[in-house]
């Protein structure tokens, strides 16, 4: 004997109630906040590839804006209860876009070398892939405190390497005179790359602790 199928009406209900939804959540505020951040990346490649130091200037400032945002829509989002599986998709996305297109796009510039850029996005790509894995394993990972430390200099230090040009730096009492603050976005790019290296070294320790730790219960059972 077999179940009886659910009606034509209740499959067509159940359709429009998930387009529905997903219609909800993207028209609310914190993931139109990170679908912005995600619209305003052509237009700070385009203004970097004028290279102006006034073009580079804008170009700075609405990375900025879209770093702000990336803090603000995760807080809105926790704050009123508007977590999604669409901002769980996009939020994450619309970081390594901005950080990976910005990156890419200034080697030709000569403002970082390739092969920090490959190895950045070649660590991305592998924990992004571990953590997929660990998903479907039923393992969750938490992140890293290096992670955390490693996004944030790599965020001030792309903004450094999109400022692009020396600015002097006069603080009344503390005069820094010219500062090339491509040498410093370099710096901080260099050090966040070690702080990367170590982050995915601490989750390949997590995930294989845990993957070992969840075998041993299932031969217990």
């Amino acid at each position: 004997m077999t179940a009886d199928a659910p009606p034509v009406s209740s499959k067509r209900s159940l359709r429009r109630q998930r387009r529905r939804s997903l219609r909800e959540d993207a028209l609310n505020l914190p993931n139109m906040l990170t679908m912005g951040r995600i619209a305003i990346i052509p237009l700070v490649l385009v203004l970097l590839d004028r290279g102006t130091p006034r073009d580079c200037f804008w170009a700075a400032i609405l990375f900025a804006v879209a770093a702000i945002t990336d803090l603000l829509d995760g807080y809105l989002a926790r704050k009123r209860g508007l977590v999604s599986v669409l901002g769980k998709f996009l939020d994450p996305l619309a970081d390594k876009l901005i950080v990976m297109a910005s990156l890419v796009w200034m080697v030709p510039m000569g403002r970082i070398a390739g092969w920090v850029v490959v190895l950045l996005l070649a660590r991305d790509i592998s924990i992004t892939g571990l953590r997929t894995i660990a998903v479907s394993e039923g393992v969750v990972i938490a992140a890293a405190e290096s992670g955390k430390a490693k996004t944030a200099l790599q965020m001030v230090g792309i903004l450094m390497l999109i400022f692009g040009y020396p600015y002097r730096f006069d603080f009344g009492l503390f005069d820094l005179g010219m500062v090339d603050l491509v040498h410093v976005g370099k710096w901080l790019i260099y050090v966040s790359l070690v702080y990367s290296l170590a982050s995915a070294a601490q989750y390949i320790g997590l995930f294989a602790s845990a993957v070992e730790a969840r075998r041993k219960q299932e031969r217990r059972a």
